[in-house]
């Protein structure tokens, strides 16, 4: 016992990670959220038309809920919980761009909590242009290409 350090070591099995996994990363993440912003668009608008609808079938009471339209905010986090805290472990955009999400301790997938807490991380630092300039930066800098938001989540972009 007292040749054993205090408090003792924790050895997590680590995924062996080759560099080429993450070339282009940054890149293509970046083309992979336009083509996400694209496929959420898409569902704000279909919402919307059946708001529209609903308020006319309504005689007009339904178009009230053009003001809780906002609350489809969510859909980004709900968006980014499921798609990547699912099986393809990618958004639409992601897959499209063939990039995947991992946890970069095991090489799994990661879960949807960890997914939505990371979609958080994003749109926080993103309302305010020098937090999402210093989460980039880090990015550039790190031999992984992994941003602040991915290090706080446990999370690594790969190329599928």
């Amino acid at each position: 016992m007292v040749n054993q350090p205090y408090p003792p070591t924790l050895n997590y099995p680590s995924y062996a990670l080759d560099t080429r996994m993450t070339e282009g990363v940054i890149s293509r993440r970046f083309w992979a959220y336009l083509i996400d912003l694209v496929v959420i668009a898409l569902w704000v608008v279909l919402i919307s038309i059946g708001i529209f609808f609903l308020g006319i079938i309504t005689l007009g009471l339904g178009w009230g809920l053009f003001f809780a339209l906002p609350l489809t905010a969510l859909i980004f986090i709900v968006y980014n919980a499921v798609t990547i805290g699912g099986a393809s472990q990618a958004t639409v955009g992601m897959r499209y761009m063939g990039l995947r999400v991992i946890d970069p301790r095991t090489g799994r997938g990661v879960s949807p909590l960890s997914a939505a807490v990371h979609a958080l991380f994003f749109y926080v630092a993103i309302s305010t242009f020098l937090l999402w300039a210093c989460d980039v930066l880090v990015g550039f800098v790190r031999d992984d290409r992994r941003f602040i938001r991915d290090l706080l989540t446990g999370m690594m972009v790969v190329r599928a």
